[in-house]
């Protein structure tokens, strides 16, 4: 079955998602999946999506299901809020089962692999933050190998801490990125990505925290793991059959 381009019905009514098709008259071989940061909208990833312009790739954003309380406006991918009372400020982990199952069943499997036609190893994810944690979960839940998952500032949910064996055997390949300092890709955090997945790779930016990147330089170690993970039709004559 040839995968195609995903429309918003395909997705379930409640989820908030955006659509940005591969570049004119190319197909849609990949899906990247962008998943904002805590106390975000889909938004600002749907302009990422489209500056991005990734090759015979579909990019999807989706908004996190869950809204932060107290009109702080945004969204979380938590299953919990907790407020770190030393500094103010929201938890980033608080459990990932309910937005990593919806993740799991209503995008990936029941939408792009049962109704579109995608294999598992054609989906990436991009996260920032929590939406990074919200893909790492995902994939540890999914076992089957994922094309790719690009997480800036997001480490292995501690749901998954004690769950983890001393040999990696999560197949899906893994770029991290993060600061020099003020980042959660601590060493511990960095020993379990290492844990949990056989491929990892880990940028480290010569500043502090774990924003976005800024720049070209901050950008490339991701377009390269794009470039190596992202799967191509181009050239492949019409009405062929793909075998494997």
């Amino acid at each position: 079955m040839v995968s195609r381009q995903p429309v918003a019905s395909d997705f379930p009514a409640q989820l908030n998602t955006s659509i940005i098709p591969p570049p004119p008259g190319q197909s849609p071989v990949n899906v990247l999946l962008l998943l904002h940061g805590l106390g975000d909208t889909n938004l600002s990833f749907t302009n990422l999506a489209k500056q991005l312009s990734l090759p015979e790739t579909t990019c999807i954003t989706i908004q996190a299901p869950f809204p932060l309380p107290f009109d702080l406006g945004g969204f979380h991918w938590g299953d919990d809020i907790l407020f770190d009372p030393s500094t103010g400020t929201v938890d980033h982990d608080t459990g990932f089962g309910k937005s990593s199952r919806m993740l799991q069943e209503d995008i990936i499997e029941k939408t792009l692999i049962q109704k579109c036609g995608y294999k598992a190893r054609n989906i990436l994810f991009l996260g920032y933050g929590q939406g990074g944690m919200a893909a790492i979960a995902t994939a540890l839940s999914l076992k089957a190998e994922l094309g790719g998952i690009v997480s800036i500032g997001g480490p292995v949910p501690s749901s998954f801490w004690n769950a983890q064996d001393t040999v990696a055997n999560n197949p899906t390949p893994l770029i991290v990125l993060g600061g020099s300092s003020a980042t959660l890709i601590t060493q511990s955090a960095l020993t379990l990505l290492k844990k949990s997945f056989v491929t990892i790779e880990y940028t480290t930016w010569p500043r502090p925290g774990d924003g976005m990147p800024t720049n070209r330089d901050e950008m490339l170690p991701i377009m390269k793991f794009f470039a190596r993970r992202l799967q191509s039709r181009s050239g492949v004559p019409e009405g062929s059959v793909e075998l494997g």
